[in-house]
């Protein structure tokens, strides 16, 4: 399972992420949609004037204002997420996947989901033959982390599994390489 892909070696396409960072770095991170268009008190930028163009390219607001457009790194995509939850910051996260020594093919089991900032990064370490399991007791931030997770991925990946429930009660999984808390009372 790949991160957000870009059609024909880094051309945007429609549902793609896009970052656009104006001359100040201010980054703006949008999805494209056919016939919508992102707006900031800098202009405007219709997402259909983006299909087409390659990563790296510069383009004109509406307002006179020049905007870079990249692929967003998945840092960027966690600072600039809807949130239910706080995050786990992109440098906790490494830091996380580091010590748990979690690679591809690992299988992890995940308390508390959160906005899906800790979720993203360890989908991306144990890839396509890893597995996820999540598991988060609000219903709220399952929606929100569920959301966050297919717009990074452009869907929901296969070797993720989100469980409504509190780990305590939940956990069925056995052979597992780690086991993240990342809840209120972790002892318990």
């Amino acid at each position: 399972m790949a991160e957000p892909t870009y059609t024909r070696r880094g051309v945007f396409a429609y549902g793609d992420l896009v970052q656009l960072t104006d001359a100040k770095g201010k980054l703006y991170t949008i999805t494209l949609v056919e016939g919508k268009s992102f707006h900031t008190h800098r202009g405007a930028i219709d997402h259909d004037s983006i299909v087409g163009l390659h990563q790296g390219s510069v383009l004109m607001g509406s307002g006179g204002t020049a905007f870079l457009a990249l692929k967003p790194l998945l840092d960027d995509f966690v600072l600039s997420m809807p949130r239910g939850a706080a995050v786990i910051y992109p440098k906790d996260s490494a830091r996380i996947v580091g010590l748990a020594g979690l690679g591809p093919g690992s299988r992890v089991a995940e308390a508390g989901v959160g906005s899906g900032a800790l979720t993203c990064s360890l989908l991306r370490a144990v890839g396509p033959t890893g597995h996820v399991t999540s598991y988060e007791r609000r219903e709220e931030f399952a929606a929100v982390a569920s959301k966050n997770v297919d717009r990074w991925f452009g869907m929901i990946p296969e070797h993720w599994t989100l469980t409504l429930g509190d780990l305590a009660d939940a956990l069925d999984e056995r052979q597992l390489d780690a086991v993240i808390l990342d809840m209120l009372a972790p002892w318990e």
